[in-house]
């Protein structure tokens, strides 16, 4: 599918098709994907818990307001952010110093500057958000690309899902992501707002 018909065609589903599941491969094909969304210093904040079995799905669909998507979808991620992820910087620069990417200076130079960006709570906490909202949407890009439908969603409780799941503190949710097979009544694509109530050039004009 082309990338401009995934990005027009895709909707944010609350009916899916119950009675097909995805394998683990498949899951893992489209993480394997989200992975190369972009990230600050290449951190890669992002983490997903898979939720795929069903007693599993009613525990998280209890945290999630009772909302039957998430137990319906083939697989509801829990989509996390690593507020320590800088601290695993010198470890993932290495790799790319390994690959000739980048030399020993600047892989130094990286880890002792987001030692100091990171070690403030809000900057830590706003890029794994950031991180992980991006690699959610690519996920998502992912799927419609192979006919599936997603659901991204911020109506959960973030403490219970930590709960019931057993997430440390280091992580926070970003959104839980329904993904499966859409079935029929779903929505079609709600109207966007236009590029001119959203668009200023930096030309005297204004914002809209």
């Amino acid at each position: 599918m082309e990338t401009t018909e995934v990005i027009r065609q895709r909707i944010s589903a609350n009916l899916y098709d119950t009675t097909r599941p995805l394998s683990e491969g498949e899951i893992r094909d489209l993480v394997d994907l989200a992975t190369h969304a972009p990230s600050s210093y290449n951190i890669q904040h992002w983490r997903f818990v898979a939720v795929v079995r069903p007693e599993d799905k009613e525990r998280l669909k209890a945290v999630a307001y009772g909302q039957p998507k998430v137990a319906d979808a083939a697989v509801t991620f829990i989509v996390l952010g690593d507020l320590q992820g800088h601290t695993r910087l010198d470890e993932i620069l290495r790799r790319s110093e390994d690959a000739g990417i980048l030399g020993s200076q600047m892989r130094e130079a990286w880890v002792q500057q987001t030692a100091g960006r990171y070690a403030d709570e809000r900057n830590a906490r706003d890029e794994a958000i950031r991180s992980g909202a991006m690699a959610a949407m690519v996920l998502m890009l992912a799927a419609q690309d192979r006919g599936l439908a997603t659901g991204p969603m911020i109506g959960f409780d973030p403490e219970g899902v930590k709960r019931e799941f057993g997430i440390s503190d280091r992580y926070v949710p970003v959104m839980l992501l329904t993904i499966g097979y859409a079935r029929e009544g779903n929505w079609p694509r709600k109207p966007r707002l236009t590029v001119d109530e959203v668009l200023a050039f930096h030309d005297g004009r204004s914002l809209p």
